[in-house]
């Protein structure tokens, strides 16, 4: 990938990238490990009785303990551990779903074989709230820091996947930038 491109004029903006068939695979196979991890989330905790008299979706009271899980569905607040548990009850259920669709839009959008990939100004922001949160699981499970050096010793168990991370910066920051060029 050489970066995304803008092209057209009006609403007949679109930002445009090709991928090669091996970063295609990489994406779609990270797309679908987040999803698989917020699905994971949603069948373990299953509606309530209160729901399924109401109608009203809730969702767990409390955290992931998979740090990872727990990144990506971080609490709403810090400061009342009552106010954080209910908001997490009440918010949770939208927020996976959210997640969930922005993910599947990058695999519908996403060919499996690489090749071009054209997006709308709308899809181009969902694109880039799927990549966010890809970053943030992939970036929390090799406890990626600030003073983590661009290298890793080739004997540390994440030096393979820095790469992947670096990769996945490119491909959002990339399409920040060519997405700022839309008004």
């Amino acid at each position: 990938m050489n970066g995304w491109k803008k092209s057209g004029r009006g609403s007949r903006v679109r930002l445009v990238a090709s991928l090669e068939a091996q970063e295609a695979a990489v994406l779609r196979g990270l797309v679908a490990e987040v999803k698989q991890m917020l699905a994971g989330r949603v069948e373990q905790n299953p509606p309530d009785e209160l729901a399924a008299i109401t109608g009203m979706r809730t969702g767990p009271s409390t955290r992931p303990d998979d740090r990872v899980l727990a990144r990506l569905l971080p609490d709403f607040t810090t400061e009342d551990a009552d106010l954080a548990a209910g908001l997490r009850s009440l918010h949770e259920p939208e927020l996976i779903e959210a997640k969930d669709a922005a993910a599947t839009l990058v695999l519908d959008t996403l060919p499996e074989t690489g090749g071009k990939v054209e997006l709308t100004v709308e899809q181009a922001d969902t694109w880039l709230a799927a990549l966010n949160d890809v970053r943030l699981a992939l970036g929390t499970a090799l406890d990626v820091s600030e003073d983590m050096p661009d290298q890793l010793d080739p004997d540390d168990p994440r030096a393979s996947h820095l790469g992947v991370y670096q990769w996945l910066t490119f491909v959002q920051d990339a399409l920040v930038q060519s997405r700022m060029q839309v008004r």
